[in-house]
Parts: C-alpha cells; sequence; structure tokens
C-alpha cells in the first residue's frame, strides 16, 4: 500500500506554491457524474464523439482545459450542464461564461465544437450563477485529491449552504494539476488558483474578508497572468488587499536570461475608477525554495520545482482616471 501523500510532504518541506497556476484561454467544464478514471475522459460516461474531440484538441495543442465536473445533484437532474469560460482580451477581471444545459451528453461535443471553431451559439441559458468554484476530487488520477478534496467539498458546499447564497456553485472536478496542494480549487470567472485550503482561508477567499495574509500559503496564481509574473501579482495583493479582486489585470514577460535565473515580469492593472498602474519586478531564482521533490502520490522520481524571490519592484507607470462629463 502507497503510504506516500504528494501533498502532506509539500506541506512538510513548506513549497512555496504562489506561480502554479496554469494559463489556458477556454476552459470546457462538462457535467458528468463519477467514477472517473486516471484520464477522466476515458471514463465510462463520456461519449465517442467527445473524446475525440478532446484528443483533437490536444492534438492542436490548443490552449483548452477540458475538465469534467459534477455536484451532489448531477445524477438527479435529466439535463447535463456545459459551461464555456473563454479568457477576456486585454486588461480583464478573467472570464467570461457561457453556459448551456443540454438534454444528453452526447450533443456536448457539437456545441463545444461550434464554440472553439465558429461562433457560440445561441440557445445559451440565462442563469443568476456568477461563480464557479472547482475543487479537486479526482482520487484515480491522485490520492491526495480524494483524501482532501472530498471532504474539502463537502464542507465548502456547506459554507455556501449556510451563506444562503444562490449565485454561487461548487463542483468536483477532474484533475486541473497541482495535486500536491491538495485540497486545491480554481475560482471561475476569475480565474484564481488555490491550494493547501483550509475551512477559514476558503470563507475569507469566498466572502474576500479576513486577514488577507492567508493569501501567501494558499494563492496558487491567477490563470490570465504568466506564471511567474503571479508572484508579483501576490505581492501587490497583500499590499492592497481584497480590493485588488476588483481589479482587471494584464500581465507579462518583458525578459528573461537564458539560464531563467532571472525574469523582468510586468503587471498592469485598472481599478474601478480607471486609474492605470504598470509595476514591473525583477524575479531572481531562489536557490533555497527551489525543490527537488515528487510532484505526486504515484511519482517514482523527483522533479525540480524553481522558486523565485523578488529582487525589486517598480511602479513604471500611473495614469490617474480623468472625469468624463
Amino acid at each position: 500500500m502507497n503510504t506516500f501523500f504528494c501533498s502532506d510532504h509539500a506541506r512538510e518541506v513548506r513549497e512555496d506554491i504562489i506561480g502554479t497556476a496554469t494559463n489556458y484561454q477556454t476552459y470546457i467544464l462538462v457535467e458528468c457524474p463519477g467514477p472517473w478514471s486516471y484520464d477522466a475522459f476515458q471514463s465510462k460516461w463520456v461519449p465517442h464523439n467527445l473524446r475525440t474531440l478532446v484528443e483533437e484538441v490536444h492534438r492542436a495543442k490548443l490552449p483548452v482545459r477540458f475538465l469534467l465536473v459534477t455536484n451532489n445533484y448531477s445524477h438527479k437532474v435529466n439535463y447535463t450542464t456545459l459551461l464555456i469560460y473563454q479568457k477576456k482580451p486585454g486588461l480583464s477581471d478573467g472570464y467570461q461564461k457561457y453556459e448551456f444545459k443540454l438534454p444528453d451528453i452526447q450533443q456536448v461535443a457539437e456545441v463545444v465544437r461550434k464554440c472553439l471553431y465558429s461562433k457560440i451559439p445561441d440557445d445559451k441559458t440565462e442563469t443568476n450563477i456568477t461563480r464557479d468554484i472547482l475543487i479537486c476530487t479526482h482520487g484515480s488520477h491522485d490520492q491526495c485529491c480524494a483524501r482532501y478534496g472530498n471532504p474539502f467539498y463537502f464542507h465548502s458546499s456547506a459554507a455556501i449552504a449556510n451563506l444562503q447564497w444562490d449565485h454561487v456553485r461548487v463542483w468536483k472536478s477532474s484533475h486541473f494539476g497541482g495535486h500536491r496542494f491538495a485540497p486545491t480549487a480554481i475560482d471561475l470567472p476569475e480565474g484564481r488558483y488555490y491550494g493547501f485550503l483550509s475551512q477559514e482561508s476558503f470563507y475569507s477567499i469566498l466572502t474576500r474578508t479576513g486577514d488577507i495574509q492567508c493569501l501567501r500559503k494558499v494563492y496558487r496564481g491567477s490563470g490570465i497572468i504568466p506564471t511567474p509574473v503571479q508572484m508579483l501579482e501576490r505581492e501587490l495583493i497583500l499590499r492592497h488587499g481584497w480590493s485588488w479582486f476588483n481589479y482587471k489585470l494584464a500581465g507579462k514577460i518583458i525578459e528573461q536570461s537564458l539560464d531563467n535565473n532571472t525574469i523582468l515580469a510586468e503587471l498592469s492593472f485598472e481599478e474601478p475608477s480607471g486609474s492605470l498602474f504598470i509595476y514591473q519586478a525583477k524575479l531572481v531564482k531562489d536557490k533555497k525554495k527551489t525543490l527537488q521533490i515528487k510532484g505526486s502520490c504515484n511519482a517514482t522520481e523527483n522533479s525540480v520545482f524553481i522558486k523565485y524571490a523578488i529582487d525589486s519592484i517598480s511602479l513604471v507607470c500611473h495614469k490617474v482616471a480623468t472625469c468624463h462629463h
């Protein structure tokens, strides 16, 4: 019996989890009850036409993430929810959501194909849902996601029920990376990733209240900006507090040394008032925090996870919003 738990180990060695949110243009979430196999789209309820489309998109190396999702009601309803989240261009607050309620999972592939290759179909479902939180519970992919993800899904569903919020949904999700940070979550439409979550930190993220410093331990980064720039974003969140979550962002890498030891990162953000700020940071490889550990429970060898530290931060541009009368 395998007694190595990658999530326990990552906590023991105090891995810094910032910079581990993956960048995708599009998330495609397909409601499909479990159990799911190791490769989720090989699961028995996934129709052949959808499996074929997923393989096709994967071969074309499109920046698209397909995930299976389910919740406590999935097996009780007579339709399949399909959620498509597409990244907004430029300075943005995340992704645009398109939701479909389809009579059958067989119809998912056709709708997805239209969304990816031509235009979004008109038969979208309008709902009052403004937030979808995905919690990885994909135990057949990594045992930590079952061990920590399942109880966490239960607690987070209860937390939302207690708040009596009907605009937030929590889903169990198939693997989206970073199982060594279980329980791990994606908060859409923002596209922010979290890990090592506790009920307290989840409540803070949910309500945007409490000590912002909790994000130092649980925030993996924003999926709409490049991974090294996520380090700079965390630093700015800790300075600005929860109001940061109302800003629009864009990030880029300006230059990178050949050995990747130094990176010049840039993050632009716009406040609701329209004021624009552009910060640059020099990031240097942090030898103390860079680790060689097993990335998953069933890994046979260690992987190297390079971590960066902020060497310097400077404000390079600040444009104050002008009043329009």
